[in-house]
């Protein structure tokens, strides 16, 4: 959801969807075409690959796709002052908002990833707009203004009415910001609007979040985890038939300033950008599994994410240390995770 334009290394992608080998000839999915396109999109570049046996349904099925995803991009980008988060923004401390069905979703499940995580994950960041992650124009606060700021930022001050479909912001100058959990739902809706169409083999890439079905070139997706201080290098490759693939880094958006990495990950207790790991990468079937909590994981840290993803079953990861040691699930094996030869 942001207006900046990510740094040349992002671009490579968090995950990079890697080619495969060709076909064999006998394979059953030998006569599917393939097409693919990439679009600009929730301030990044938003990609899809799918197969079937007819061009024309995939291209329909891919504008299907794109259209649904701009549709809830706008309802839900904080930067279009026209959108219903602005207007909720707009209205805080004053009344409440009715909102459409999917926004109320979308705010309902960032509330279950804070509650879970106990204020690890807080969508009231965006009360910190002192901050500037421009590269070309980067703007760091005062302590003082951080001070002002933080009493704004609480997810408890959310208040949600399912029934009626409205939200309140409590306190005069909160602001929502849901960048951290719009972006995956939105992808989904695209997964959706081509299911809708009979497409059935599909991957979507949104700026290094992946979502896949079906196979590619008759094998598993096959997606590439970059690393998060060497853009052209991998840490190792992961195959998928179902599910997500998402990475949380420092790297995305970031200043240096007296030596020092600000990133665009801000923790929601201190008001700064966090210090905890340098990446984290979620993998499941399931998006519920994965939405918010890789942001979590770097404002919470690495022995908290690595207890996360043991703890919860179909939820297999690897988390990138502050130091830069790398720490990869047990259950990654079973996705045929394989780093890359020395």
């Amino acid at each position: 959801m942001s207006r900046h334009k990510r740094t040349r290394s992002a671009l490579f992608f968090a995950l990079t969807v890697l080619a495969m080998l060709p076909v064999h000839p006998g394979d059953a999915n030998a006569e599917l075409v393939e097409y693919t396109e990439a679009r600009p999109l929730m301030g990044t570049l938003v990609s899809m690959t799918v197969e079937g046996p007819r061009r024309d349904v995939l291209e329909q099925g891919a504008n299907d796709a794109y259209r649904e995803m701009s549709r809830l991009s706008d309802m839900m980008n904080h930067y279009n002052p026209d959108s219903v988060v602005s207007e909720i923004n707009r209205q805080a401390g004053a009344q409440p908002v009715t909102v459409p069905r999917e926004l109320m979703e979308v705010l309902a499940m960032a509330r279950r990833v804070s509650e879970r995580s106990e204020g690890a994950f807080d969508i009231t960041v965006g009360s910190l707009k002192v901050w500037r992650f421009n590269p070309e124009k980067p703007g760091m606060p005062s302590p003082d203004e951080i001070r002002h700021a933080l009493p704004l930022v609480n997810f408890r001050h959310v208040i949600l009415n399912e029934k009626n479909r409205t939200v309140l912001l409590q306190q005069p100058g909160m602001r929502i910001d849901l960048g951290g959990i719009a972006k995956l739902y939105i992808l989904n809706a695209g997964m959706r609007a081509l299911k809708q169409r009979g497409i059935t083999h599909a991957m979507i890439n949104g700026g290094g979040d992946v979502a896949v079905m079906g196979s590619h070139q008759g094998r598993p997706w096959r997606i590439g985890i970059r690393h998060p201080r060497r853009g052209d290098v991998l840490l190792g490759t992961v195959e998928l038939t179902q599910g997500w693939v998402v990475t949380s880094g420092d790297y995305e958006r970031y200043f240096f300033r007296d030596g020092k990495r600000y990133h665009h990950i801000l923790d929601p207790r201190t008001g700064y950008p966090t210090e905890g790991p340098q990446q984290v990468t979620l993998v499941a079937d399931d998006i519920e599994l994965v939405n918010g909590f890789s942001l979590a994981i770097m404002v919470r840290g690495e022995e908290w994410g690595r207890a996360l993803i043991t703890q919860t079953p179909r939820l297999s990861g690897l988390v990138v240390s502050h130091d830069g040691d790398l720490w990869i699930s047990p259950g990654m094996e079973k996705l045929r995770f394989a780093t890359p030869a020395p």
